[in-house]
């Protein structure tokens, strides 16, 4: 155990990547030891990556690049102005409001971030906000594309941790409101406290067209619920209403209702059990097209290609470290490491909610040296039994797993979101870092009401009956 984990840290402390870095050292621990044949990593290796749900992470990333080069970001952003922009420190909440929508089809920080980031910073500097504040409130505001579905390190997880995916992109919905609450309080803060006013004139006729937005995309599911009840079937319902909603689109020329219906399609086929995750990042990924090439013509066959191989790219680099996690953590259960770093924490506390505690605290600082994917891959093994035995929710400990691995992207020496935003707003890392700490503050208080009050995450998908 020593050497795995030793080689592991060693190897990491020299600037290998973590993907290389797990690799090698699960090699060297199965020549050193002789404890299977050396063929067996390959074999693991491969056997990591061979599983379908798997197939979704292409295909939402795919879907995520589609999102960026459609047109949808500046239309998202037009939409959270409208909405939300009239309130004191309007383009801090902007910003909140453009990250919950983009959430809804990116699943990854990263997206978010490099996406709407981009727009964000340069209108805030634009309108007289600090460098660091536009940054900082981007930073945090990123970290909602996991926690609200779809989410790409879900699909990782209810695939090591054999939980139905459809059950914890629900369970991400509420805690994904109670972030946003606490981030946009913390807007209200800094605004009252610095004096900001608004960013856009108090408009009732822009205010009401937005509204109006969210009851035509709210209204979908029960227009095509009552078709269904009036007696016909499910995929003809689904296609008139979209017909309609089409229709009613180019009419108007709404700014943002075909971006929001992309989570709505992919959570309600979910829960409805028409979707896998897989057929929903299939549909994410079509509805992507639709838009950048029928609706708003923004695509070309250029653009396309490009948002391809930035895909294929980005899936080649994420599969990578499933596969080494996989060995990694296949290693860690049959050299008995697994097993006695749970003994060792049950020999702590039997209490679950000092255990959460503990646990927090070990994600945390997990999140700090090792990327997102790899944590998941190699922690589930380990903390799941444990999880299992003090009767906690797997469910519920996933949201908590995630939420507490986006906050470990906001700060060095991994920081991936930080990376990007420093790239975006030419802000060295150290000045990064200082702007991003305000915000953990609000992130932590989501993670202490997330993680003590399961109900959070649970209520949902017990109320769609997909969690017990």
């Amino acid at each position: 155990m020593l050497l795995l984990l030793g080689g592991f840290l060693l190897l990491m402390l020299l600037g290998l990547p973590v993907a290389l870095a797990m690799a090698v050292s699960s090699l060297v621990y199965i020549l050193v030891t002789g404890i299977t044949p050396d063929v067996t990593l390959a074999q693991r290796m491969i056997a990591g990556v061979e599983s379908f749900p798997l197939l979704a992470v292409p295909f939402f990333i795919l879907a995520g690049n589609l999102m960026n080069i459609a047109g949808v970001t500046g239309r998202i952003y037009k939409f959270a102005v409208a909405l939300v922009g009239w309130m004191r420190g309007g383009l801090g909440h902007v910003n909140i409001v453009g990250s919950v929508i983009f959430s809804g089809m990116s699943g990854t920080a990263i997206a978010d971030a490099a996406g709407l980031g981009t727009i964000e910073i340069k209108a805030m500097k634009d309108h007289g906000y600090s460098t660091e504040f536009a940054v900082g409130v981007t930073a945090a505001s990123a970290t909602l594309g996991p926690i609200i579905p779809p989410s790409l390190p879900f699909v990782i997880y209810g695939m090591m941790a054999n939980v139905s995916i459809g059950a914890l992109f629900l369970g991400g919905v509420i805690p994904g409101v109670v972030m946003t609450l606490a981030m946009m309080a913390t807007v209200a803060y800094f605004a009252h406290r610095r004096g900001w006013g608004s960013d856009t004139p108090f408009s009732w006729p822009q205010l009401g067209a937005a509204a109006i937005e969210i009851l035509i995309v709210f209204a979908f599911p029960l227009v095509v619920w009552l078709m269904v009840v009036a007696g016909l079937s499910v995929n003809v319902a689904v296609g008139i209403g979209l017909v309609a909603l089409l229709a009613l689109d180019w009419y108007f020329d709404f700014s943002a209702v075909m971006a929001l219906m992309a989570p709505v399609i992919l959570i309600g086929g979910m829960t409805l059990g028409w979707f896998t995750p897989t057929e929903a990042a299939v549909a994410a990924v079509i509805w992507s097209l639709f838009l950048g090439l029928v609706r708003y013509r923004s695509m070309t066959l250029q653009t396309v290609a490009k948002a391809t191989f930035d895909t294929i790219e980005t899936t080649a680099s994420v599969l990578f470290i499933v596969t080494a996690a996989s060995i990694f953590a296949w290693l860690l259960t049959v050299s008995q490491a697994a097993q006695t770093l749970t003994d060792a924490m049950l020999g702590i506390t039997q209490n679950k909610w000092v255990f959460l505690l503990l646990a927090n605290i070990l994600i945390l600082f997990v999140g700090c040296f090792i990327d997102t994917i790899a944590a998941i891959t190699i922690l589930v093994p380990i903390l799941l039994p444990i999880v299992l035995k003090l009767g906690i929710d797997p469910i519920h400990f996933g949201l908590i797993m995630t939420l507490n691995l986006m906050i470990g992207l906001l700060h060095p020496p991994l920081g991936m979101v930080l990376f990007v935003l420093a790239r975006v707003a030419k802000l060295s890392v150290e000045r990064t870092t200082m702007a991003i700490l305000p915000w953990l503050v609000p992130l932590l208080l989501a993670l202490v009401a997330i993680t003590y009050i399961p109900e959070l995450t649970l209520w949902l998908p017990k109320y769609m009956g997909l969690s017990k």
